[in-house]
């Protein structure tokens, strides 16, 4: 996974703060990284415009697979680090699971699809494309023709996620979709496991949890040996991962104007530092 490691850096999907700049994210914390990876897509840019391009079509929930499926076709012959990742992701697969028992492959909306479309059609297999509204679709491998989902009875379903946090999306939306056609979710494959209890959580439901790459030590250790991000960097990751909350309030006392400069910052910025303080969520009151 060496060449799925260098791309989440190069990428910035996986994105390390500078020294005593930690990121802050929607619920109000803060953190050393920030993790985009769809961002693996290519670039950013790429990503942005793919997500821009989903926006316009999800509507149409019939015609969107064909179009969208177009288009990561394109930037997997066009792109070398989007075709790298797919093949990575199709070599683990291969290598993980009994290809010939799984039935069909998902993705959730919206970021799976940068990744799910194209493990379906190069493994032959039909693609769910599953919707928040806890409605889907159903594509054949080659996504010329999608129909409104029916009932998939005893049928195995592998899912795949750009990332997989605490399952929420699995539990709230994808499980019970896929249940209600009747079919089994068995396997979930995430690109990122972010290590936040996610795979536990569905391993609890008999899924099989599967991820290419880890949001751990490990990764931000070969990081650093490769020069990616410095010691000063690995260090505060490293006391982070061991305690995310008791080191980001431990962070804020001992630099009490990162706080104040937040609120004082763009509108997104000090939206969030506001809910921090609001939520009191470091007790720092």
């Amino acid at each position: 996974m060496n060449n799925l490691m260098s791309y989440l850096f190069e990428t910035n999907a996986v994105k390390v703060c500078p020294k005593d700049n930690p990121f802050w994210y929607t619920s109000g914390k803060i953190g050393p990284y920030f993790i985009n990876t769809h961002f693996l897509y290519g670039s950013e840019a790429d990503a942005v415009t793919l997500l821009n391009f989903i926006d316009t079509k999800k509507e149409d929930k019939l015609e969107m697979p064909k179009a969208l499926f177009e288009k990561v076709k394109k930037q997997y012959q066009e792109n070398k680090i989007y075709n790298d990742v797919v093949n990575e992701m199709i070599t683990y697969i291969k290598t993980n699971l009994e290809v010939n028992e799984i039935d069909y492959i998902s993705g959730g909306e919206r970021r799976d699809w940068f990744f799910s479309y194209m493990a379906a059609h190069l493994l032959g297999k039909k693609h769910i494309t599953l919707f928040k509204d806890l409605t889907a679709v159903i594509s054949d491998c080659n996504f010329e023709e999608t129909v409104t989902a029916s009932k998939i009875e005893g049928k195995k379903v592998l899912h795949i996620a750009d990332l997989i946090t605490i399952a929420s999306s699995y539990i709230r939306a994808w499980i019970p979709t896929i249940q209600e056609l009747g079919g089994e979710l068995v396997w979930s494959l995430a690109v990122v496991n972010r290590m936040q209890g996610g795979d536990e959580r569905l391993s609890d439901l008999g899924i099989t949890s599967l991820s290419m790459a880890k949001i751990d030590e490990t990764l931000f250790t070969e990081a650093m040996q490769k020069n990616i991000i410095n010691q000063n960097q690995f260090e505060m990751i490293q006391k982070f991962l061991k305690d995310p909350d008791g080191t980001m309030k431990d962070f804020l006392i001992t630099h009490p104007d990162f706080l104040e400069n937040a609120l004082k910052s763009d509108a997104k910025t000090a939206a969030r530092a506001q809910l921090c303080i609001d939520s009191n969520i470091y007790e720092l009151t």
